[in-house]
């Protein structure tokens, strides 16, 4: 069975591998740019390969050097023609820039000019913006010759557009490559962590039966860890072909309240007042055959795999991001799919060596089990409440940690061994702070002093207020309005990150103070409606957590868009970054 499954596994990850996908050319092959030094003018000649156009309101050109001049306005441009709603060239676009007017503006000797543009394939992939720069010999013997261009870095390019382009440009073995690491770094996130607890009781119930070996208990790692692929591969690749997202789909209070409710389940059966099993048909049916019982935990585990991803952890982080773009612009699911895969595997790392380990330290079967079992229990119940988080009052969420922890030290008091009641005393202290910071109205279960503590520096009249905005006319309104940089917060309440940042980086004192700089904007997209899908959309966000930056000119900051968790230094670094552009 074990070789089966692996077999078909690998059969299908081959099919896609070998599917055609569609073909696109560099941006250098799709976009030659030439300057031209001419007597009187600069003449910059765009020719466009077959099928290839370039959006004219995408044009931009200006100084490089400080003070910035921006000088698309004072160009003369051919007559563009209409595409789909859009104003276009085909072919070939030529334009001159007179030496007059730079000279004009003040400029003399050598000017360096940075040319910006953007374009798109009738095929259906859209480039991401390109840089060219030059340099031009303002003196009266100006000789024609052509420049040299050197392509540069553009700064409308943020981190999700690095890594959708290292897809549409990169060699498919770095690719991989590269996502795998992703995935490694993913699985030191809250993506995974919850994953391990339901590994780790599935092991052991699986250990109860028989001994536990190495191979098997890799083995049932790497089912779970496949099916848990599988899952975010699928979500992936729907969400960039379709635009619909099925992780956000999934994390509804209706379906979060019933996978919480299978998690109480399994605690209890844990605790020994049931045993969860296969209808006694099913079950005589499957044990026709000697693997019978074995095809019964393979399938329950890939099951439990495959919903863990999509519902215990939903994760939007660059790489995740940068795949669904990818997909989306070019409508390669297949590339895209196998690198979601790939990233999906290097985030099950952790869990493989937890099978491994468990498989190769696991004691012998005997009376300590059942300790352990429950303990599991214990275990899934907090996961429960940890689901349940995202849709309950977070008072009440409260009080259910502080109940599940004096409970539990109520539990392990039947053990007598010094360790276990110092244990014991520390968790009943634990969930008694909880308990007290619940009448004090704290919501945090990670500080649940906060109503007593201020982050040192900031006082309790300077926390942060965001202000919802509903829709994309709200917003721009808001914006317009604003005197100060602004910073635009998507946030849903079942994303994890989302809190991470409410309840780490937003409150430290360093970002806090620095936040008092700007109008802080929250779009909160927890039900998923017309008018939430619109505003990812047109920031193209796939998901929460997503942060948006506007400078003082109302201009929309792409380079520093940020998807995924940022801890407070790196967050205050990006902050800095939007200062400096002021």
């Amino acid at each position: 069975m074990k070789t089966k499954f692996i077999v078909l596994l690998f059969v299908f990850i081959g099919l896609i591998a070998n599917s055609n996908a569609n073909e696109f050319l560099k941006p250098s092959e799709a976009f030659q740019t030439n300057f031209i030094n001419e007597k009187n003018n600069l003449r910059i000649e765009i020719t466009l390969t077959k099928d290839i156009y370039l959006y004219a309101n995408k044009i931009k050109l200006e100084t490089i050097t400080q003070p910035i001049i921006k000088l698309t306005k004072e160009i003369i441009f051919p007559q563009a023609e209409k595409y789909h709603d859009e104003t276009v060239y085909f072919k070939k676009l030529t334009f001159t820039v007179p030496y007059s007017l730079l000279k004009e503006k003040g400029l003399s000797g050598e000017a360096e000019l940075k040319l910006k543009f953007q374009g798109c394939s009738t095929a259906g992939l859209c480039y991401a913006p390109i840089s060219k720069k030059t340099t031009v010999l303002l003196n009266d013997k100006n000789i024609e010759n052509k420049i040299a261009t050197t392509e540069i870095i553009d700064t409308n390019i943020n981190e999700t557009d690095t890594i959708a382009n290292t897809l549409k440009n990169g060699n498919i073995g770095i690719i991989l490559a590269t996502f795998f690491g992703f995935g490694l770094l993913l699985s030191l996130t809250p993506c995974v962590f919850p994953m391990i607890p339901i590994l780790s009781s599935i092991i052991v119930g699986a250990s109860k039966k028989e001994k536990m070996t190495a191979t098997k208990g890799v083995f049932l790692s790497l089912v779970y860890v496949l099916s848990m692929s599988v899952a975010y591969t699928l979500a992936g690749v729907l969400a960039g072909v379709f635009g619909a997202n099925l992780q956000v789909a999934l994390q509804n209070p209706y379906v979060l309240t019933v996978f919480a409710f299978v998690f109480v389940a399994l605690a209890f059966s844990m605790f020994g007042y049931f045993e969860i099993k296969l209808p006694n048909s099913l079950q005589a049916k499957l044990n026709k055959t000697t693997d019978g019982k074995e095809k019964q935990g393979i399938a329950g585990i890939a099951i439990m795999g495959f919903l863990s991803a999509l519902i215990v952890g939903p994760c939007v982080a660059p790489p995740l991001a940068g795949a669904l773009v990818y997909i989306g612009q070019t409508g390669d699911a297949v590339l895209g799919g196998i690198a979601l895969f790939v990233m999906s595997l290097g985030m099950g790392v952790p869990l493989l060596l937890i099978g491994l380990g468990a498989g190769k330290f696991m004691p012998k079967p005997g009376g300590w089990m059942e300790s352990i079992t429950k303990i599991f229990g214990i275990v899934m119940l907090g996961v429960a409440i940890w689901l349940l988080d995202r849709v309950l009052n977070p008072t009440l969420t409260m009080i259910l940690w502080s109940l599940l922890f004096i409970g539990t030290a109520q539990y392990l008091q039947i053990y007598k061994n010094i360790i276990t009641q110092t244990f014991t005393m520390a968790i009943l202290i634990l969930g008694a702070i909880l308990l007290v910071g619940t009448i004090s109205g704290a919501t945090n279960p990670l500080n649940p002093f906060e109503k007593f503590i201020s982050p040192k520096g900031v006082s309790n009249t300077h926390q942060l207020k965001f202000t919802k905005v509903k829709n994309i006319a709200q917003l721009e309104e808001t914006i317009k309005n604003s005197s100060k940089p602004v910073i635009l917060d998507f946030y849903a309440d079942w994303c994890i990150a989302c809190k991470e940042y409410e309840n780490i980086t937003f409150k430290d004192a360093e970002v806090m103070s620095k936040l008092q700089n700007f109008t802080l904007l929250k779009a909160d997209v927890t039900k998923n409606s017309d008018d939430d899908k619109a505003l990812q959309e047109k920031f193209n966000i796939v998901g929460p957590p997503g942060i948006i930056f506007w400078d003082t000119k109302n201009q929309e900051i792409k380079s520093l868009k940020i998807v995924g968790y940022k801890n407070p230094t790196s967050f205050l670094k990006v902050l800095n970054k939007v200062e400096d552009l002021q």
